[in-house]
């Protein structure tokens, strides 16, 4: 293992050691409490217990979702590893998941379901209640997306398929 890998690894640890540490946070001092208010009503800290998969979707059982988020996190680790020779912005979205995955997972093993606690919206339009984990895995395939479509729109531009962009 390089250092450069210690270093992602680090982030993915950083990840889930900051979701740990605010979803203790939130049992303190959420847990029972009506929703916090913390800019106005656009942003609010509102504990909720999600059995679910991602936005609270149901599929099945604690255990197939345990199973699957295992699954899914020694993939992307693996994936990691293999992509030693990508761009660091590659490695560090695959991180970011990584540490994301790794968060919810903790909660599935010790308690069956994550804690969600982070709620955005204007009057009745919510977004649904996330966490630490979600946000690090949603910033991480985001930047994921971008990279490897940017790179993809770079590889057709120069096999000359995509004009380069111009201004006119």
């Amino acid at each position: 293992m390089t250092a450069r890998d210690l270093r992602l690894l680090s982030v993915s640890v950083g990840v889930a050691f900051l979701d740990q540490l605010t979803k203790v946070s939130a049992r303190a001092f959420l847990r029972g409490r009506e929703p916090v208010n913390v800019l106005g009503d656009y942003v609010r800290l509102t504990y909720l217990e999600n059995p679910g998969m991602a936005f609270g979707i149901r599929v099945g059982g604690p255990a197939f979702f345990t199973v699957f988020a295992s699954l899914a996190s020694l993939v992307v680790l693996i994936y990691l590893f293999r992509l030693r020779s990508e761009r660091s912005g590659v490695r560090v979205a695959l991180a970011l998941v990584f540490g994301g995955a790794v968060g919810n997972l903790i909660d599935r093993l010790l308690y069956g379901q994550v804690v969600d606690f982070i709620e955005f919206g204007v009057g009745e339009f919510r977004w649904p209640v996330f966490n630490v984990a979600d946000s690090a895995v949603t910033i991480g395939m985001i930047l994921l997306m971008v990279l490897v479509l940017t790179d993809h729109r770079d590889e057709l531009s120069e096999a000359g398929t995509v004009p380069p962009n111009s201004k006119s």
